[in-house]
């Protein structure tokens, strides 16, 4: 301890000049603009639709701020699935399901993605489409990538925004979307906009933000790029034996998606072999009798909610890698589903 405080105590001056010297050293947002514009043109991209681009770029430090003050994860499922999938939402949705049906129908048929994951998506991301953001994307991106803690992150996106404005899919004064970047009624990054989007109604354009066609397709096109099938439905939550080796599930902290995917592989069984195990519905009946494997998650521990996650769980944790993200869709599908809309 007297070490650790000696040093502290003598490194003090040290510390505060390099900090200085850091901020002395950082250019102002201006000059980093300035950076970015060569380095777009030296990536090929024209002068003509950079100075387009960034003709009206500003610091966005609310951004900054939203990102740097996330609120910490203190919720359960019991607490935060109330919040968000409250009785007008789950009624929006289905009435969206209703109203939008033809091209959904339509959409299913073409990708293999059943309807009520698309609108339960799209109500969660956006409210339907009414909350997609308001901030230039590029701004946004440029902000991000100037505030440095994920620098080449952004900066990828950045050049993939410019890639969607040369090719004419959006102008830069409607390319709206969050702080961070995500954009349209389905809040796709940059880059997933480029892997993902589509032109669903032909008019060669690809536009999430305000063509129901095309953000209908994008989404369902993701998830089936993603490896989803129409023949499972997500999961389901479960209750387990009082005697239940929890070993058995997924651990809730596996650093990222792909270890997170390694450890799928690691446990999954098949519904048979969940049920000899002692796995049940939630009412206490048995496992539907198909020949399907599933991984078992906690979201909130092992003294928490049990799901049984089928393969397009996997999809859905693409899309965001969460199990409070993926748990308030797929219940928000089952309510579309569950009763049947007349």
């Amino acid at each position: 301890m007297a070490l650790t405080l000696s040093l502290g105590l003598l490194s003090q001056p040290t510390i505060a000049n390099d900090a200085k010297a850091t901020a002395d050293a950082k250019p102002s947002f201006e000059q980093y603009i300035v950076k970015i514009k060569q380095e777009a043109l030296a990536k090929g991209f024209e002068q003509a639709l950079i100075d387009t681009s960034f003709a009206n770029v500003v610091f966005h430090q609310r951004a900054v701020k939203a990102d740097r003050n996330q609120p910490e994860t203190v919720e359960t499922l019991d607490t935060y699935l109330p919040k968000r999938l409250p009785d007008w939402k789950i009624k929006r949705a289905r009435a969206k399901y209703k109203e939008h049906e033809a091209l959904l129908n339509k959409v299913a048929e073409e990708y293999g993605v059943q309807p009520r994951f698309i609108v339960a998506l799209w109500g969660l991301e956006t409210n339907f489409g009414k909350i997609m953001g308001n901030y230039n994307v590029v701004s946004a991106l440029s902000t991000m990538a100037y505030e440095g803690r994920r620098e080449a992150f952004f900066k990828k996106e950045l050049w993939a925004a410019l890639n969607i404005l040369k090719a004419d899919h959006i102008s830069i004064d409607k390319m709206k979307g969050s702080w961070a970047g995500a954009m349209g009624q389905n809040q796709f990054m940059p880059t997933s906009f480029v892997a993902y989007a589509v032109d669903g109604d032909g008019d060669g354009k690809k536009d999430i933000w305000t063509n129901q066609a095309d953000v209908f397709a994008s989404m369902a096109n993701y998830l089936k790029k993603e490896g989803w099938s129409d023949e499972i439905t997500w999961g389901r939550q479960v209750k387990l034996p009082s005697d239940f080796d929890t070993s058995l599930a997924i651990p809730n902290n596996t650093g990222g998606r792909k270890n997170w995917l390694k450890a799928w592989a690691k446990t999954e069984k098949t519904l048979a072999q969940w049920q000899a195990l002692g796995v049940r519905r939630t009412d206490g009946t048995n496992l539907p009798n198909v020949d399907i494997k599933a991984a078992l998650v906690f979201p909130d521990g092992k003294k928490g909610r049990a799901y049984l996650a089928y393969d397009n769980y996997k999809s859905l944790m693409q899309w965001n890698l969460s199990y409070y993200f993926v748990s308030s869709v797929g219940h928000l599908s089952d309510h579309i589903k569950y009763p049947p809309i007349q």
